[in-house]
């Protein structure tokens, strides 16, 4: 009750259009089980008048019979009418709802998208949007008519036949339903199985697949299949016991309902040959109770699929009660940035109370100048980078820009003031234009374009038979990495924001496009607020100012000559990055050396 009471809302919208079509939907649902009650009583009449005196056979039967084939056709035609008018009022809720979700899950906190299963969670959504539309096509519109006939059916025999034929039909459909949802309750932990081994198999398809380079790199095909494989055969085994046990069902139905009909057909017998019924009405009580068998003869599968949709319904409207952990304040105001000053002023933060990842941390980025962050794996670099994007709040201290404390400013002004260029540049499977276009969606062709020839990618795209219609592939993975990093860097452009945020934008990349990326990087940074959190201590050189962050802390602050002078951790780092350029630089001239000598033979 509390899943469907979440829907109501969807389905009576404030829009007057709306509710006019529920309105109209419900007087069409009335008339077509009215015309479809009295289609038997026109039969019935019929029969009657074809077994009377010859002299009225030639008028009224004629007429009965046309009455009887314009109810037949009314109840098809408000039936579809019915579903015409609501058919949009459905979709509109659907669409509602499925928007909804998804505008929720992208207001959830960084946490919650680190955590999730991809597969799954587009598995429970897909299944609740289909779940909704189950839902209001057949408990709306199947079984709750299918109920008030069986009240008119029962109230019609009980005035014209007396009681023990309203009983009969009653205690039939009464046993019939019983049946069917006892039997279906039982069989639905076979479906529940079905369903938990089918979202596991998909999310293991779906991260084998996202992963395919790292599946070929250990050539573990077989090992993904033996995986996938093992869920599709537990789903196979509960598939077969879901069928199997069906045919239980279908053969209790089908009993049930062939004694009812055994025994009202007895008593209508018995009481046409004592004169006290016709034959149209033996024919009349048999209709009645074979026409409501014939929609509650899928009530078991109706049944089975509601509570299916109910619950995937309710798994997919869970999505949206959890709680973002990352809101704007009440009446939070839109950041004003004026010179792009960023300050960290005795920043604490842990992902773990277990563990602080940052412990006291201050620092300030003056305006139009570069300060760099560095230290080793798991210092807390990047974790600087997400707290200024405020995807996670702070314990204590604060973090401002020009002076105002980013809680107390909504989140889409921060971010549409920071660009950021990461060392991961994921790309949407789509065009080169439209993932450089994503900086600024309402942009000009030719601001894309700007854009692209100021990240020095320009003259590559246009040598692309396609040019900027190229398809990037999943993730991006048909362009290279120093490609995928232009790219980054002509979206960021585009959006030309008055904060620029590196992380680690060029430690995946040979030295030569690393060279380049950097010339680009200086160029988009220029006279603008600038923080780089950097693994390779030769990007960061002409920093303005270097911070070394070591377990949290920040250990040492200066320029590069003035941290090297002083000896520490970072003369320290430097050496050995110096010391490991060199080998690699060693052993890349002897490998070419090698390639061009010819090998001596010996004699």
């Amino acid at each position: 009750m509390h899943t469907i009471r979440t829907l109501l809302p969807y389905l009576w919208q404030r829009s007057f259009e709306m509710r006019g079509r529920v309105v109209l939907a419900i007087i069409l649902l009335v008339l077509a089980k009215v015309a479809n009650v009295y289609v038997p009583i026109l039969y019935k009449q019929a029969i009657d008048v074809l077994g009377a005196d010859q002299a009225a056979l030639i008028v009224v039967p004629v007429a009965l019979l046309i009455a009887y084939g314009v109810l037949r056709v009314a109840t098809v035609a408000f039936g579809e009418l019915r579903d015409a008018v609501f058919a949009k009022v459905a979709e509109r809720a659907i669409r509602t709802v499925s928007l909804r979700v998804f505008e929720h899950l992208h207001r959830l906190s960084l946490r919650f998208h680190l955590e999730r299963r991809t597969g799954g969670l587009s598995r429970a959504i897909e299944r609740g949007v289909k779940g909704i539309e189950f839902l209001l096509t057949f408990m709306l519109f199947n079984i709750l008519p299918t109920l008030v006939e069986i009240v008119m059916v029962c109230g019609i025999l009980w005035w014209f036949y007396g009681v023990s034929y309203a009983a009969i039909t009653f205690v039939t459909i009464g046993a019939f339903i019983a049946f069917t949802l006892a039997v279906t309750e039982w069989r639905l932990k076979y479906r529940r199985q079905m369903n938990q081994q089918d979202s596991e198999a998909h999310t293991k398809a779906i991260d084998s697949l996202l992963n395919y380079e790292t599946v070929k790199y250990f050539g573990n095909e077989a090992h993904e299949a033996k995986r996938f494989d093992e869920s599709r055969q537990r789903y196979e085994k509960a598939a077969v016991q879901s069928k199997t046990s069906l045919s239980l069902l279908n053969i209790g139905q089908g009993a049930i309902i062939a004694i009812g009909l055994t025994g009202i057909t007895i008593l209508a017998g018995y009481e046409v040959a004592a004169g006290t019924m016709t034959i149209g009405d033996f024919v009349l009580v048999n209709t009645y109770l074979i026409q409501l068998y014939i929609p509650l003869n899928f009530l078991g599968f109706v049944y089975r699929e509601i509570k299916q949709s109910l619950t995937d319904m309710e798994a997919m409207f869970e999505l949206t009660h959890i709680y973002p952990e990352i809101e704007d304040r009440p009446g939070a105001s839109p950041l004003d940035v004026r010179d792009g000053e960023i300050s960290f002023e005795n920043v604490r933060f842990s992902y773990d109370e277990r563990r602080n990842i940052l412990d006291d941390v201050s620092f300030t980025v003056p305006p139009g100048q570069t300060v760099a962050i560095v230290g080793a794996s798991g210092a807390g670099k990047s974790t600087v980078s997400r707290i200024l994007f405020r995807f996670y709040d702070i314990e204590s201290g604060a973090v401002r820009i020009d002076g105002q404390d980013i809680r107390e400013v909504s989140q889409d002004s921060l971010r549409a003031a920071i660009g950021i260029v990461p060392q991961d540049t994921v790309m949407f499977n789509d065009s080169i234009f439209y993932n450089i276009a994503y900086g600024k969606p309402e942009a000009s062709r030719e601001d894309i374009e700007q854009a692209a020839r100021l990240a020095h990618i320009h003259d590559f795209i246009h040598a692309q038979p396609d040019g900027y219609d190229t398809q990037v592939g999943e993730r991006g993975l048909k362009l290279s990495g120093g490609e995928k990093q232009r790219v980054a860097i002509a979206r960021t452009i585009l959006k030309d924001p008055r904060i620029m945020l590196f992380d680690e934008a060029t430690s995946a990349l040979d030295s030569k496009t690393e060279q380049e990326i950097q010339d680009n990087l200086r160029e988009v940074s220029r006279d603008r607020s600038t923080l780089v959190i950097a693994h390779r201590l030769s990007t960061i050189v002409d920093s303005d100012q270097i911070l070394v962050l070591d377990d949290g802390r920040i250990v040492e602050r200066g320029g590069h000559a003035e941290l090297l002078a002083a000896d520490g951790k970072y003369a320290d780092m430097w050496r050995r990055q110096q010391e490991t350029a060199e080998l690699q630089k060693e052993l890349a001239e002897r490998l070419a050396l090698e390639q061009r000598s010819p090998q001596d033979t010996p004699e």
